[in-house]
């Protein structure tokens, strides 16, 4: 019974959407494919999701980046962060490599902490990222040359990934030259089926209002404009959280049992930051995106650029975000064309299965 080791950021959800469907396309080739998860994502995410035999490890596996909401980074927290995470970086790698070889995994992945990387690498089991960015790539644009500590924790970052056999990249995926060997593969989305009548009986909607799903990476703020969002006509909102009583115009996320995917097919616009799972998905099924960047987040650029090619995005200013001049933006999305060139086929779960299966079958043991 072959056994996957599938270590995960928890930094927000996209890194385990980006698994999971690698993990559940093994499954349906090797039927008795077993996976522990390590990671601190919550159990909740993986119950609807997972396909395949799991449990659940958890473990802090990386930093990540630490922010105020969604759009906010604080690149200083996160310095500090991974100061105190690299402080015992030798008593980390023992305990991880030590739990590794206590489980005795035919396979390490890692989407994409470089703990897991150095780790599977010492307890001398075959170790693959699966990622469209890693960390040294997102903190290097923010080394500050007058804190020299900075680029020590880089360098033992980079170190530590370059010691994978393996890089799955994914399209569209940042150049990553840690690792010294990476294969480059298709997109990770799995959109679900709309159930647009549904939701919208369920929610009161009526049919001539625009239904917009404001999701910004599971991530919530911690305050939106529920004032002026109420008094938007032809418009309805989704959020991930609570709407006051009185809001006739905004829906909590709560109030429906769908599946995120399934919503977002069945939304008119998503209103979101560009991320790697919500962006490669509305290009799939081409729901509007209005979208509002960060400006210092290393994928921002590939991601939009692949949402304009391929898809229909607008941008909207962060100003105008945070004082709810949104109407003319939603408009507008709703007026997109499809784009002429269609996106590239969704191939990245199987892609990754095909580099992964000879790891695999037979099994080590």
């Amino acid at each position: 019974m072959p056994l996957i080791w599938s270590a995960i950021s928890a930094h927000g959800y996209g890194h385990a959407a980006q698994v999971v469907p690698v993990l559940n396309e093994l499954g349906k080739r090797i039927p008795a494919l077993r996976i522990m998860l390590r990671t601190n994502v919550p159990r909740h995410f993986f119950e609807s999701r997972m396909t395949v035999p799991w449990e659940l490890r958890p473990a802090q596996m990386d930093i990540g980046c630490l922010q105020h909401g969604p759009l906010t980074m604080d690149w200083d927290a996160t310095w500090q962060a991974h100061h105190a995470f690299h402080t015992h970086w030798q008593a980390r790698l023992t305990e991880e490599t030590l739990a590794i070889q206590e489980a005795r995994p035919d396979l390490v992945i890692g989407n994409t902490p470089y703990l897991a990387m150095a780790a599977g690498a010492a307890a001398g089991v075959p170790t693959v990222a699966i990622a469209s960015l890693s960390w040294d790539e997102v903190l290097r644009e923010h080394v500050d040359p007058k804190q020299p500590w900075h680029a020590a924790i880089l360098e033992e970052m980079r170190h530590a990934y370059g010691q994978a056999d393996l890089l799955l990249r994914l399209t569209p995926g940042l150049p990553m030259p840690a690792f010294p060997r990476a294969r480059d593969i298709g997109p990770i989305a799995q959109p679900l089926p709309p159930e647009r009548t549904r939701i919208r009986q369920h929610l009161g909607i009526p049919d001539q209002d625009a239904l917009v799903l404001v999701a910004f990476g599971g991530i919530r703020f911690e305050a939106l404009p529920f004032d002026r969002m109420e008094s938007m006509p032809g418009m309805q909102f989704l959020i991930d959280g609570p709407v006051p009583p009185s809001n006739r115009r905004v829906h909590s996320l709560s109030a429906l049992s769908e599946r995120f995917s399934t919503i977002l097919s069945s939304v008119d616009v998503i209103m979101t930051k560009p991320g790697y799972g919500t962006t490669i998905e509305a290009v799939e099924v081409q729901t509007p995106v209005v979208y509002v960047r960060r400006y210092n987040f290393a994928d921002e650029d590939s991601l939009v650029t692949y949402l304009h090619r391929y898809g229909r995005g607008l941008e909207l200013s962060r100003a105008d975000f945070l004082e709810a001049r949104w109407e003319s933006a939603i408009r507008q999305a709703l007026a997109l064309s499809t784009p002429a060139s269609p996106p590239p086929a969704a191939t990245g779960a199987a892609d990754a299965a095909m580099h992964l299966l000879p790891l695999l079958q037979p099994s080590r043991k």
